[in-house]
């Protein structure tokens, strides 16, 4: 200890230093005790997000299952337009060949109404 903090008495010496010394026991035994509350809600946590992730693993098979279908029904979502389109260009085929009308300016407004697709088979407007 340095002069200037120093107690101008050695009883005043032993008491201060004696107060001192159970406040800082009280309070490392605070600490220690705060401490291993922390760890013992770090160790909870930790098990509790173990358990998220093996619940979330859990849904990974789910989760291919309905790629999977997704999958499938984009296909045939393109399979049947490719369907309907190659049906559309047989019905245009026969009736331009017949002499019908509707293969005409209006029969191609009518066709783009309906699917919202022109002859060249893009999207109109």
């Amino acid at each position: 200890m340095s002069s200037r903090n120093a107690p101008s008495s050695p009883k005043a010496l032993s008491a201060g230093s004696s107060s001192f010394y159970t406040q800082r026991a009280a309070l490392i035994n605070d600490i220690s005790l705060a401490m291993e509350h922390v760890l013992q809600n770090i160790n909870k946590l930790n098990r509790s997000l173990e358990g998220v992730i093996t619940v979330g693993n859990e849904f990974g098979a789910v989760e291919a299952l309905w790629s999977q279908f997704e999958g499938v029904m984009a296909k045939d979502e393109t399979a049947e337009a490719e369907k309907e389109e190659g049906s559309e260009g047989e019905e245009e085929e026969r009736g331009e060949d017949s002499g019908e009308e509707g293969g005409g300016a209006d029969g191609g407004e009518v066709r783009q109404a309906k699917t919202g697709r022109n002859r060249s088979g893009s999207r109109g407007r």
